[in-house]
């Protein structure tokens, strides 16, 4: 044990707010040392604790008497640091820190890689020698313009998707079940340790950690990897806005409200009983940059979707009068927090190429999807809970009083271009007594499957990327628990299996149709052919993609089959049925359908110089994309 190799040079940038890789500097780190001449290897400890009258190292590595290790104040850091030779992957320990009232506390390391699982509560040196194979993925991810792609997202929890599978065997099943399904990325609910299962990742206790349940760090980065390599892109949700109470954990880590603020008013949370990160502290500014960089950095993670954004945003957030102050300027907005936002968001732009920031944000917050230099938070996308909330009310009403509520599925395309959005039928929605997907719909068991695929069409050729959470894909019956796996024994009968492969097929007529995603964010990709037909709880629209591919959708959410239905369309001639909800191989009745194609001729209609008369089925959807025959190939000497 030695003075540590880390000077007060080195945590400048930390103190000051601007270190966003403080993982290389804060934790245990392993490294060499120069001892006379020779290297030494060992770990170098090092903890944020400004207030402490002292920090001791205990691990198994010391028979947990921190009395034989004692760290060292970094002068004018804050910082608390040791190296310990001949300590590496592996050893189990702790920080032992006293507060300023002498007393002393056993914490869990803020930085630690890796953590035992709960109950118990030790940091884990760990030292990472992943071998990426991702290499082509990363090339396309900086390659592409997320705005312009097919990006639909599968929510999963990695814990209860099949419950007892490790990241090793995850990267095999899970890997194998997204390629089938066609979807084009997985979102994974908060993976950084959090000890109670209940909290779904929410409530976190070790940020830089990947939960210890499921394997070790590296085989997590082997998930990745694998995804990466099958062409599926990783979202992860990150957790900035709160962070757990355990006494061992982040909680009054020195003894005084450290990563927490210390007014209540701004550092407690009254809905999740959490606390608040002092946004506007330099060093927990450094700490949360350079966790969200960790993630993308160190983890491959493609896309962060930041969970409770509105919470971060409002001072007043859950809050009655009198319970909060407002800021400098009298308003309730959190300044502290958006400037955090802002900071994350334009370095990692700025850093990883092609990654991608997705809002969870329930207000009209202006420009969450705008540029930083124009004003707005640098998110790329943003949760259209609106949308959601609406097509969730219009879906649960019986098909005879939809009618009445026609304007629920079509107020969203009346803001759809104010942000760039991800349409999200999340796991909040399924949880907490509000009923799986199928338990929402109305009436007998047929109609419920029937509406449900009827619905994820509506959903997937609606402006804005899409989202399901893992069990709705198939119409699960029971409300999600993360206490057992999902009942894919459902899968094996009809009706589930129906919606799971309308689900795939979906995907597959989405990743072929450019019309369906190239242009979710500018107003030429849709236009509706008749929003106002209620009486018989029809939406028919078209997309295009504004290079020739175009799309007729027709959905009818009533009981009834609608027969020489006639729809105006901006062009003559064949357009193929390539998706029919209703398909016998889609478990539907197969009774109804255009015989593959429809023709339209010049009939005016819905303000189109063309139209055709189709069939959409009862609870159904149908698509029909132009038919464009190939040109004629010119036979040898034709071509002068």
């Amino acid at each position: 044990m030695s003075v540590p190799d880390l000077a007060a040079v080195d945590l400048t940038g930390f103190a000051e707010g601007h270190d966003t890789e403080c993982w290389r500097r804060l934790g245990a780190v392993v490294l060499p040392v120069d001892r006379d001449g020779q290297q030494v290897w060992g770990t170098r400890f090092s903890v944020w604790a400004p207030n402490a009258q002292a920090v001791r190292l205990v691990g198994d590595f010391n028979g947990w008497h921190g009395e034989q290790t004692w760290l060292e104040r970094i002068d004018g850091t804050g910082v608390w640091a040791t190296f310990c030779e001949g300590v590496g992957s592996g050893a189990l320990y702790k920080f032992e820190v006293q507060g300023p009232d002498g007393g002393w506390q056993l914490k869990a390391d803020p930085m630690a890689r890796f953590c035992e699982s709960a109950p118990h509560t030790a940091s884990i040196v760990y030292d990472s020698n992943y071998a990426w194979n991702d290499d082509q993925w990363l090339w396309y991810r900086g390659e592409t313009q997320f705005h312009q792609a097919p990006m639909s997202i599968y929510e999963v929890h990695l814990g209860s998707w099949r419950q007892g599978l490790s990241y090793l065997e995850l990267a095999d099943q899970l890997t194998d079940y997204v390629v089938e399904q066609g979807f084009t990325h997985v979102e994974f609910l908060p993976v950084m340790e959090h000890p109670f299962r209940g909290s779904w990742g929410y409530h976190v206790t070790g940020f830089f950690a990947p939960q210890s349940r499921l394997g070790q760090p590296d085989e997590f980065r082997h998930l990745v990897d694998r995804l990466h390599q099958a062409g599926i892109g990783v979202i992860m949700d990150w957790v900035p806005g709160h962070f757990a109470t355990d006494a061992w954990a982040l909680a009054r880590f020195d003894g005084t409200p450290l990563y927490e603020h210390p007014d209540p008013r701004r550092g407690w949370h009254p809905d999740w009983g959490s606390y608040i990160f002092d946004f506007g502290r330099p060093e927990v500014k450094s700490f949360l940059t350079s966790n969200a960089l960790w993630w993308v950095d160190q983890f491959h993670i493609d896309a962060l979707r930041v969970d409770a954004v509105a919470s971060m945003l409002y001072l007043d957030y859950s809050r009655n009068d009198g319970e909060w102050e407002p800021n400098v300027h009298g308003g309730n907005e959190n300044l502290e927090a958006i400037e955090l936002l802002r900071t994350v968001n334009t370095h990692l732009y700025q850093r990883q190429p092609g990654v991608v920031m997705i809002a969870e944000e329930s207000t009209t917050y202006p420009g969450v999807t705008r540029r930083v230099d124009q004003g707005g938070l640098g998110f790329g996308f943003k949760w259209n809970m609106g949308w959601m909330n609406d097509s969730l009310r219009y879906l649960g009403r019986r098909p005879e009083h939809r009618s009445f509520h026609h304007h629920e599925m079509t107020f969203a395309m009346s803001y759809a271009y104010t942000e760039n959005f991800i349409l999200p039928i999340s796991h909040d929605e399924v949880v907490h007594g509000k009923g799986s997907m199928y338990e929402r719909v109305p009436e007998d068991e047929w109609r419920k499957f029937a509406t449900l695929k009827a619905f994820y069409a509506f959903m997937w050729s609606h402006p804005g990327k899409q989202l399901l959470f893992m069990g709705t894909e198939f119409g699960q019956e029971r409300e999600f628990s993360e206490e057992r796996s999902l009942d894919w024994e459902q899968t094996e009968r009809w009706g589930h299996g129906g919606v799971q492969r309308t689900v795939a097929a979906l995907n597959r007529v989405y990743r072929d149709h450019p019309a369906l995603w190239r242009l979710d964010s500018d107003h030429r990709g849709f236009r509706w052919i008749d929003p106002n037909h209620a009486d018989a709880n029809v939406f028919s629209y078209l997309r295009f993609d504004a290079q020739g591919d175009m799309i007729a959708c027709v959905v009818n959410f009533s009981g009834d089959p609608h027969q020489n239905l006639r729809i105006g369309l901006p062009a003559g001639g064949t357009w193929d049925e390539i998706l029919n909800t209703d398909a016998s191989e889609l478990d539907g009745t197969g009774n109804f359908g255009n015989l593959g194609q429809v023709v339209a001729t010049e009939v005016a209609s819905h303000g189109f110089d063309h139209s055709a008369e189709v069939t959409v089925p009862p609870l159904s959807a149908v698509f029909l994309a132009q038919h464009l025959r190939p040109e004629p190939v010119a036979e040898d000497g034709d071509d002068d």
